[in-house]
């Protein structure tokens, strides 16, 4: 028989992942305090609008907003008896704590937080494939039952998740420091151009784009998600505040005295990003792998980044990332297709034969 998921919220998390499980085969019915929403997810074939007659489910996922999310679990718990229940919430412990003090049955109840989004929020910006190669983490508890963990990795490796597995307060400290406080950081940078005159402001190149990018992500969602996770945020902006403390001691050093030990703070502060940095899992979750760049001018005009990168598959390379950065005042851009070192001089070659405006 075709499981059935019923999704609760139908913002873009739960409508994204609507689409994808219609799309596997699952039957998903969807319910949200907004009638409009809902039938926006329907439309975009998340599911079916739920109603009287639906029949009960046999996986609830409540995408509702973290400081609801614990108390539409419980509702569900109490109203279908025979389900595993589940949120998708950035933050698990205090979830979990108020799912327990209710006293429901938790033993059907596993966290969950699919490590996925995008700046935009609402049924609107949904994506079938917004849950592909993004790690999806199971968070169960002591009294999780085994059936219930084993469900909600099925639902999580259907959409093209990769499954962790790790407990509420271990989950809250890891997305602390990669996903709470580089949104806190970005915010930050952005409000800093907020009275910057707008010749400074059409400077901005790709590094500030590439910085400030998540800045343009929901006021709203956000304080809550910061205030559920308040103590592991606090900490890691704690080691924040120390670094950013000695970036300024030595460029008052710098400005204002000798400077001596000044540049080596500096040094250490930026060679310690680029070990951080080295970290970052790569493509499909693998380890970081070293690429390159080849800067090629594209015209401002329909289908010329299209024939660009038919010519780069019609050379047998494959592109491994890919971003464009508009040209100040022109009509070109100039597209920074990245590719593993080796494909870097064939692929040089080949554009150029084609009369591609190839950047050394």
């Amino acid at each position: 028989m075709t499981t059935h998921v019923r999704i609760v919220g139908a913002g873009l998390i739960g409508t994204s992942l609507g689409i994808a499980l219609t799309g596997k085969g699952f039957r998903v019915s969807l319910e949200d305090p907004s009638p409009t929403a809902v039938r926006l997810a329907r439309d975009l074939r998340a599911g079916e609008v739920a109603d009287g007659h639906t029949n009960a489910p046999d996986v609830v996922v409540v995408a509702a907003p973290p400081d609801v999310a614990a108390e539409v679990v419980v509702t569900a718990l109490d109203r279908w008896p025979g389900a595993v229940v589940s949120d998708v919430a950035s933050v698990k412990e205090s979830v979990l704590r108020a799912v327990l003090a209710s006293g429901a049955d938790a033993n059907r109840y596993v966290g969950s937080h699919p490590m996925a989004g995008r700046e935009r929020s609402g049924a609107a910006a949904a994506r079938a494939d917004l849950f592909e190669g993004r790690a999806w983490v199971v968070v169960p508890h002591e009294s999780s039952t085994p059936a219930a963990v084993s469900c909600l990795r099925e639902i999580a490796l259907a959409v093209g998740s990769l499954v962790l597995v790790m407990p509420a307060h271990e989950h809250d400290e890891a997305v602390a420091a990669v996903s709470h406080v580089p949104q806190l950081a970005a915010s930050i940078v952005a409000a800093c151009l907020r009275d910057l005159p707008e010749s400074a402001v059409g400077l901005a190149g790709p590094g500030l784009r590439d910085v400030t990018r998540i800045a343009a992500s929901d006021p709203r969602l956000w304080t809550q998600i910061l205030a559920g996770n308040a103590s592991a945020v606090r900490d890691v902006m704690r080691l924040v505040r120390d670094q950013v403390q000695a970036v300024i001691g030595a460029l008052d050093a710098l400005v204002d005295a000798d400077g001596v030990g000044a540049l080596g703070t500096l040094s250490g502060v930026l060679e310690a990003g680029n070990l951080g940095h080295a970290r970052i899992p790569g493509k499909h979750g693998a380890a970081p792998t070293a690429y390159e760049v080849v800067s090629v001018v594209v015209p401002d005009e329909p289908g010329a980044l299209a024939r660009l990168l038919g010519d780069v598959g019609n050379a047998g390379i494959n592109l491994e990332d890919l971003h464009l950065e508009h040209g100040l005042g022109q009509a070109v851009g100039v597209a920074e297709i990245s590719v593993v070192p080796a494909s870097v001089e064939p692929l040089r070659s080949e554009l150029a034969r084609l009369g591609w405006r190839v950047h050394d």
